[in-house]
């Protein structure tokens, strides 16, 4: 929210460039993957084995959070399979062996009205928000990585469904050779509903940023 490389690339994109240059290219660990179309609310994954990759490119926590939104809009879609991994020793791996399969959702340009993102801590949970006044957080490389997503109406211009991940050229990064993805020009979700692991953006613009801790979560 499936790599041997997840590597940035700008040809024949429809967006203006952001100017932050070139992301490094990571070399990753085997693993089997899985991918397909996510966004929708009742769309199911198909699995796939390829030569694996990290989604994140950081150890994660390994502690999910969640984040909602009343609305996303974004321009240079993607979507594949990847596996995020704890730092050695993590006491939240259980009995994952420290890495989580996650679906890869990334945005060239996003914005997102009335956000929320939650995140438990023994029994309190710290809560985000922003973009609930009328000016939506916007994003520029936007990645996500999520175990689960949900929408009451996905809608998608120009989607290529079953392409190769290594192969596209409208979201900011590139998947690996030979894995299972899709692509779109645009994408539009109606009550955006993620659990994630990881998030990573270019540029993250947060208007009327409020964090607090709160008895509730997103």
């Amino acid at each position: 929210m499936a790599l041997s490389e997840h590597t940035p690339d700008s040809v024949n994109s429809p967006l203006p460039d952001d100017g932050s240059g070139r992301r490094g290219r990571v070399r990753f660990r085997r693993a089997a993957l899985m991918g397909g179309p996510a966004l929708a609310a009742a769309a199911a994954l198909v699995v796939l084995t390829a030569q694996g990759a990290l989604a994140a490119q950081f150890a994660i926590s390994g502690m999910p959070f969640t984040v909602t939104a009343d609305s996303l809009e974004g321009r240079g879609f993607g979507q594949f399979g990847g596996l995020d991994n704890m730092a050695e020793g993590s006491p939240n791996a259980g009995d994952t062996g420290g890495q989580v399969l996650v679906i890869v959702t990334a945005i060239r340009e996003a914005q997102l009205t009335n956000l929320c993102q939650s995140v438990e801590l023994g029994g309190t949970y710290l809560h985000i928000t922003a973009g609930a006044k009328g000016t939506p957080v916007k994003a520029s490389g936007l990645t996500t990585d999520s175990t689960e997503i949900s929408g009451k109406v996905a809608d998608f211009d120009n989607i290529e469904i079953g392409g190769d991940a290594s192969t596209f050229e409208k979201p900011p990064v590139k998947g690996p050779l030979g894995v299972f993805g899709q692509q779109a020009d645009t994408v539009r979700i109606k009550d955006l509903r993620q659990t994630n692991y990881a998030t990573t953006a270019v540029r993250f613009t947060l208007p009327d940023l409020h964090m607090r801790f709160s008895s509730k979560g997103c």
